[in-house]
């Protein structure tokens, strides 16, 4: 069996494999990982099934990277090379449709009968990822701009907003708050983005929640943008203003909160500068 690096041309063929199983396996349809590897193995450099295996546990671990979906029975296996990176780009490059898909399971078919969101801890420094493994991540996520990607990707943040939205509604509904439920307002899309915020919503005892929506189909710490006027606004009613992240959202949304000072929470990184005359 080869030892040798794998080449462009192998990675491209395990890449392609590992969608075709990733696509199934987002939707609901039954594959079978055997036969797709049996499948692939003439194709390659004299491979070994196991070698194959762990080549698909380290495109899961890009993918990840990524802020994207992976297969839950390859988990991810670090420190591959950044020729494996460059295959799963080329992929997505020639495959746009996939980055703008932007529901599955967890989606709600109405307002009303969205399921509710589990609400958990933030990332934290005690319960971050390995070091060099966190290193790889980050390192993918500012190579690919992966922030940028699903800001600009407008079907993913409004469907991440409407999520948001009728999560609030329902939770104030089972605290037996109709009364509020009926007056959170969508915002951005009744007024325009420009608030410094996505949805004005409110706590059980009547106290605003002005929420800002951001959405990811990746894990809990991928990156994600946030403006000038949003910082602005999370500063000035630091006591009504959080930060209502969705992540995991075409599989089953989860989501945590922060609250001002964000710059607690995570590192706050200038990407562009506003220039002046003098």
């Amino acid at each position: 069996m080869s030892n040798a690096a794998w080449t462009d041309q192998e990675n491209d063929l395990i890449v392609a494999d590992y969608f075709a199983m990733l696509a199934d396996d987002v939707s609901g349809r039954p594959y079978n990982k055997a036969e797709h590897r049996r499948g692939l193995l003439p194709l390659l450099n004299e491979r070994s099934e196991g070698s194959v295996e762990f080549k698909h546990q380290n495109i899961s671990a890009v993918l990840k990277g990524l802020g994207e979906d992976w297969i839950p029975g390859y988990k991810p296996a670090f420190n591959f090379q950044m020729t494996l990176v460059d295959a799963v780009a080329r992929w997505l490059a020639l495959n746009p449709a996939w980055l703008d898909r932007h529901s599955g399971t967890g989606a709600p078919t109405g307002l009303a009968e969205a399921r509710p969101i589990w609400i958990g801890p933030p990332p934290t420094l005690s319960n971050q990822p390995p070091p060099k493994e966190l290193e790889q991540m980050q390192h993918i996520a500012r190579k690919f701009d992966v922030a940028g990607r699903d800001e600009r990707n407008r079907a993913l943040g409004r469907a991440g907003e409407e999520r948001a939205l009728a999560h609030e509604r329902a939770a104030l509904r089972s605290a037996g708050r109709d009364d509020l439920a009926r007056k959170v307002r969508w915002v951005s899309e009744e007024d325009g983005d420009g608030a410094g915020y996505d949805i004005a919503s409110f706590a059980p005892d009547g106290r605003v929640r002005l929420i800002e929506v951001k959405t990811t189909n990746g894990w809990d710490r991928t990156p994600f943008h946030i403006s000038r006027n949003e910082l602005a606004v999370a500063e000035e009613r630091r006591s009504e203003w959080c930060l209502f992240r969705l992540w995991n959202f075409s599989r089953a949304p989860q989501a945590f909160e922060l609250r001002p000072p964000l710059d607690a929470h995570v590192s706050l990184t200038a990407t562009s500068f506003q220039a002046s005359f003098h």
